[in-house]
C-alpha cells in the first residue's frame, strides 16, 4: 500500500497509471502546468507501469531511455509495456510512452531478484545535510525540497568548471515499497543534469537562443532507496560537442552510501 503526505503526495498519485489492458496503461499529468512535460515525470511513469508487470521481489536495477518528442500536459499518455523476458533472476521490459499516436519516450528497464555477491563501492564520506535556511524557498510547494551547493559561485556570472552538486529529499513523507521510491528517484534524476555542461560557457552565449532538451538518460540503482532522506546529487560533464552535452552523476546518502549512478546526453543547440 502506498501512502504519502505533503506536496510529494500529488507526484506519488501520478505514479499510479490506470491499467486499461494487460500491458497497457494511461498516465495523467499535473493540472495547470504550461509547456512541455518534465522528462523525469515521463521516465518515472514508465518505470511505474513496467514495475506493475514484474513481481514485487524484483526491484528495478537499471533503465535506459530515449526522449523522442516533447510531451504535452494537454492529453494523457498511453504507456505500452512489452514483456521482453522473464528469467529466473532477471526480468526485462520495454516501454513506449505515446501521445497523439506518436512515441515520446522509449525505455528499457531491467529488474533483478535480491541476491548477494562480491561487493564494493566508492564512498563520499559523511556528508552534512543542508540547513533550513539553505533550502530553496521557491520549492516549498513542490514534490522535492532542494538546496544547491556553492550557489553563490553559480550566481557570479563567470564561467565555471562543469561540476555541481544538489541536495534533495521528498517534500513530505512517502510510505511505499521500493518500486515507488525508485520511480521517485528516477523522476528527480533528470533534474539539473543539463545545466552542467553549460557552466564552462557562461557569458559566451545568449541562453534565450539555445535549444535545450534531454536526448537520452540512464540510471543504475545500486541499492535500496529512501527518498524521505536527504541525498546529494553530484554531477559532472566531461564533454560537450556537436551541439550535445554529456553528463554523469552519482547520488549519495548523508552516510556516504552510493545509491545510484546516472548518465545523460542533452541537446545544446545555438540559434543565430
Amino acid at each position: 500500500m502506498t501512502e504519502a503526505s505533503g506536496p510529494v503526495a500529488s507526484l506519488v498519485e501520478l505514479l499510479k497509471p490506470e491499467q486499461i489492458e494487460t500491458n497497457l496503461f494511461r498516465a495523467s499529468h499535473p493540472e495547470g502546468r504550461p509547456g512541455r512535460l518534465f522528462g523525469g515525470q515521463v521516465i518515472a511513469q514508465a518505470v511505474a507501469a513496467a514495475s506493475r508487470t514484474v513481481p514485487e521481489d524484483r526491484p528495478i536495477h537499471s533503465l535506459h531511455a530515449y526522449f523522442l518528442r516533447p510531451g504535452t500536459p494537454e492529453v494523457p499518455a498511453i504507456i505500452e509495456v512489452e514483456r521482453i523476458r522473464d528469467g529466473r533472476s532477471f526480468t526485462t521490459r520495454r516501454v513506449v510512452v505515446i501521445q497523439r499516436g506518436e512515441a515520446i519516450l522509449n525505455l528499457d528497464a531491467s529488474f533483478q531478484i535480491r541476491e548477494e555477491g562480491l561487493s564494493h563501492a566508492v564512498e563520499s564520506g559523511p556528508l552534512v545535510a543542508p540547513r533550513d535556511d539553505e533550502i530553496d524557498e521557491s520549492r516549498a510547494n513542490r514534490a522535492f525540497l532542494m538546496a544547491w551547493k556553492d550557489w553563490d559561485r553559480f550566481r557570479s556570472g563567470e564561467p565555471q568548471e562543469p561540476v555541481q552538486s544538489m541536495w534533495f529529499r521528498a517534500n513530505g513523507e512517502v510510505k511505499a515499497d521500493q518500486s515507488v521510491h525508485r520511480a521517485l528517484l528516477a523522476f528527480h534524476s533528470d533534474m539539473g543534469l543539463l545545466s552542467t555542461p553549460r557552466l564552462p560557457h557562461v557569458g559566451s552565449f545568449d541562453r534565450r537562443k539555445m535549444q535545450s532538451a534531454s536526448l537520452d538518460h540512464a540510471v543504475w540503482f545500486h541499492g535500496d532507496v529512501d527518498v524521505n532522506e536527504w541525498h546529494v546529487y553530484q554531477m559532472e560533464s566531461p564533454n560537450s560537442a556537436s551541439a550535445r552535452g554529456y553528463i554523469r552523476g552519482t547520488l549519495f546518502t548523508t552516510e556516504g552510501r552510493l545509491v545510484a549512478s546516472t548518465m545523460q546526453e542533452g541537446l545544446m543547440r545555438l540559434w543565430e
